[in-house]
């Protein structure tokens, strides 16, 4: 039993890895189907860059893709992470506090896998890591 969790173990840094690359991937898509229309949303064909939401898709697209590339993955994931939790409590929580009723469980996931990437770094398959020890 213990080899094979050392066996997983060994994997752990490589998975921070996916976990940040994958995070990064899906909350950039949100950003460019904002300022890109790709994919397209009907919602964001009017979308005014210096608008909130406009702003809201600059963060998306160009934090997702520092975090993507793992170049400055710490202090990105800290500003995503509050990001996340003010959209939260601006555009969610006066619906209802439950996420499941407000629409707001992809802001509370993202938030707190940003905390988790601040505090625990972006794994040893990133820009930040080249040249250094995983951790």
């Amino acid at each position: 039993m213990d080899r094979d969790r050392s066996a997983l173990l060994a994997w752990a840094p490589q998975m921070l890895s996916v976990l940040r690359i994958v995070t990064a991937l899906l909350f950039m898509v949100h950003g460019t189907s904002k300022l890109f229309h790709i994919p397209p949303d009907a919602q964001f064909d009017n979308l005014q860059l210096m608008s909130l939401i406009g702003v809201q898709g600059m963060l998306e697209a160009g934090g997702g893709l520092l975090l993507l590339i793992g170049l400055f993955s710490r202090p990105v994931a800290f500003v995503l992470a509050g990001d996340m939790a003010v959209a939260y409590f601006m555009a969610h929580w006066p619906k209802s506090w439950l996420p499941l009723l407000n629409g707001g469980d992809a802001a509370v996931l993202y938030c707190f896998v940003f905390l988790f990437l601040w505090i625990a770094g972006p794994g040893p398959w990133s820009i930040d890591q080249r040249g250094r020890s995983a951790y």
